[in-house]
């Protein structure tokens, strides 16, 4: 194994750096958007006009160039902000610092093909391909591909054959890795729907796999053809054993429902022309989802007449071990999905009995699971790898939240007794529960607190934006302006009543804001639609501004998640018993934004004496 990338020392000057420009630019991040018009949020955080910013974005956006570190600074600004009045005036000093406090420009990350040569030596072995189909879209298919080949190299680097996926959902993730890399695959998710649904799933890929079998051969065999290239409906009965002949079908099955599973053949004649080649186009299709263990294509058929005495008993023996194998993994589940909320306090040898050495995987974990996922792999001895991507930062708690601080000071100073109130109990477990940031030591120390509509940001998604795929600035501007006439008309524009998604019902502002007051169970009948078009006419010309101001929160976007996970990976070399821990970008971030993944090995010696 090669050495970690950079040092516990190295990453905490990453973290000052990332810092230091937040400190400066975090204010724009944090203004919400609601209340652009209500608070004059331009006029007090930008002296540019709307079309220059505008203008320097788009510039930017088409520079290839590798962001420049600068060393000195030009005495009136910070980071493009006025020094005396700590408004924007330099647009391309703004842009150009955010460029070089991101992840990339920082210099702190690995690719996926450098931590799969680091593990194995030989830059791995060829990935298999995975279509996308009816098993999965384009965005989970590249996904699912890039990271499973890693987590396989974690198990092989660590010599573990489990895998303990946390909030699974459908379990698209573990399912492959099962059935692609021959690992025992643990999904724990906290919702009953998703797990019920990775179980359908899973029932669902067995079954296709034995009809496509039982299909195949048929097909392989007799050399006929179906009487519809395009799709050939076959109907199988549920729970059926022993497919080769290896068993007998009961009554009770024989009664089971019968359910059609549908394969799609596009040229099954050449197919079976071409019966001598090892995969046709639809195996191909079909094996990209399924391992080779459990899909097994039929070779050229042989009449027995023209075989050996010795290679008929070869086959005899084959196949009987094969029907042996058969019948013994005919129970044995794609993946076993679990129900369950967990934490860094929860004991995995009580949800899992047959727990071994692990590696603990998560795939867009949102909020507080992603960082309660490297605690438990801190805590938990059978864990010797992590492989964790986060997602859905705005829903982080952060332990130096002035709120949640207030919450703790009010509990405090009335002395709050936790079998008092079921309800104050509860809010007691929420005051004293892990955080999700910060994380690591270096700045809890510093209690460092971002906001929530900066980690809002965070979740935005600049290489999309920077190739047209933009933010729905009418919804915003929609939601902006209604809190104008909130503010004007009604004296609860501070509700804690969301208007929620009325935008894609209206058919235009002024059904906007009569649905909006509908929803929030406001007295319409205060303004005629020709007083709501006025507001729509009066603050349309604006729109540019916030258009503007969000293209800066977009720039800034990369920065505030790099903090996040910066503080992440610190949290693991603060470990004194890792090995290697990085952050390794896996996904093509126009495919996956959410694309970094914080990655770590505990060291041989803790395993062995674990």
């Amino acid at each position: 194994m090669t050495s970690p990338p950079r040092s516990l020392a190295e990453i905490q000057r990453r973290v000052d750096e990332v810092k230091r420009f937040l400190s400066n630019t975090l204010s724009i991040a944090n203004a919400h958007t609601v209340e652009f018009y209500t608070h004059d949020v331009w006029q007090r955080f930008v002296a540019v006009s709307p079309h220059e910013v505008l203008t320097r974005v788009r510039a930017c956006s088409d520079q290839q160039r590798e962001p420049e570190h600068k060393t000195t600074e030009q005495p009136s600004t910070t980071f493009g902000f006025c020094s005396s009045t700590s408004r924007l005036v330099d647009t391309d000093e703004l842009l150009q610092a955010a460029k070089a406090h991101s992840l990339p420009g920082l210099g702190v990350c690995m690719s996926r093909d450098e931590l799969l040569q680091a593990l194995s030596g030989d830059g791995g072995g060829k990935a298999a391909v995975l279509e996308p189909d009816e098993f999965m879209n384009s965005k989970k298919s590249h996904e699912v591909q890039s990271m499973s080949e890693v987590v396989a190299c974690l198990a092989q680097h660590c010599r573990v054959q489990q895998v303990i996926d946390v909030g699974s959902g459908k379990g698209y993730l573990s399912s492959f890795l099962s059935l692609q890399y021959g690992l025992r695959v643990y999904g724990i998710d906290s919702s009953s729907t998703n797990t019920h649904g990775a179980q359908e799933r899973n029932r669902k890929l067995k079954k296709f796999s034995r009809v496509y079998q039982k299909h195949s051969k048929a097909a392989r065999t007799r050399g006929e053809v179906s009487k519809s290239p395009q799709e050939d409906v076959i109907k199988i009965r549920a729970g059926v054993k022993g497919e080769d002949g290896g068993g007998t079908v009961t009554k009770e099955e024989e009664e089971e429902e019968e359910e059609e599973v549908s394969i799609s053949c596009p040229d099954i004649s050449s197919a079976v022309e071409r019966h001598s080649e090892p995969q046709s186009e639809t195996d191909e299709l079909f094996l990209s989802a399924l391992s080779v263990d459990l899909v097994r294509t039929t070779p050229t058929r042989v009449p027995p007449t023209q075989l050996s005495d010795e290679e008929r008993e070869r086959r005899k023996r084959e196949n009987l071990e094969r029907k042996a194998k058969n019948r013994t993994d005919s129970s044995v589940t794609v993946f076993s999905p679990l129900t369950s909320y967990v934490t860094a306090e929860t004991e995995l040898r009580e949800l899992i009995d047959e727990l071994e050495d692990a590696v603990m995987v998560g795939l867009h974990t949102c909020g507080d699971l992603a960082p309660s996922t490297l605690r438990m792999f801190v805590a938990k001895a059978e864990l010797a790898a992590v492989c964790s991507v986060g997602c859905c930062y705005h829903l982080l708690s952060e332990e130096f939240d002035p709120a949640r601080q207030g919450a703790i000071t009010l509990q405090k100073q009335t002395e709050i007794i936790s079998f008092c109130s079921p309800s104050l109990h509860t809010l007691q477990e929420c005051l004293h529960s892990a955080c999700g940031f910060p994380l690591s030591q270096y700045l809890r120390h510093q209690s460092w607190f971002c906001g929530r509509n900066a980690r809002m940001s965070a979740c935005l998604a600049l290489e999309r934006v920077s190739v047209g795929q933009g933010i729905q600035m009418e919804s915003l501007f929609y939601r902006a302006v209604l809190h104008v006439i909130l503010r004007d008309h009604y004296s609860s524009f501070k509700s804690e009543k969301r208007v929620g998604n009325v935008y894609s019902k209206a058919k235009s502002f002024v059904d906007y804001v009569r649905r909006a007051l509908r929803r929030l169970e406001l007295d319409e009948s205060k303004l005629s639609d020709s007083d709501i078009q006025e507001y729509h006419d009066t603050y349309r010309p604006r729109m540019d501004e916030m258009h503007a101001f969000n293209m800066l929160k977009v720039a800034l976007a990369p920065c505030i998640e790099g903090l996040i996970l910066l503080d992440r990976l610190c949290y693991l070399k603060e470990q004194e018993d890792l090995s290697f821990s990085a952050l390794v970008q896996l996904f093509n971030p126009l495919l996956s934004p959410r694309c970094y993944a914080v990655v770590g090995l505990k060291s041989y010696e803790r395993k062995c004496s674990s």
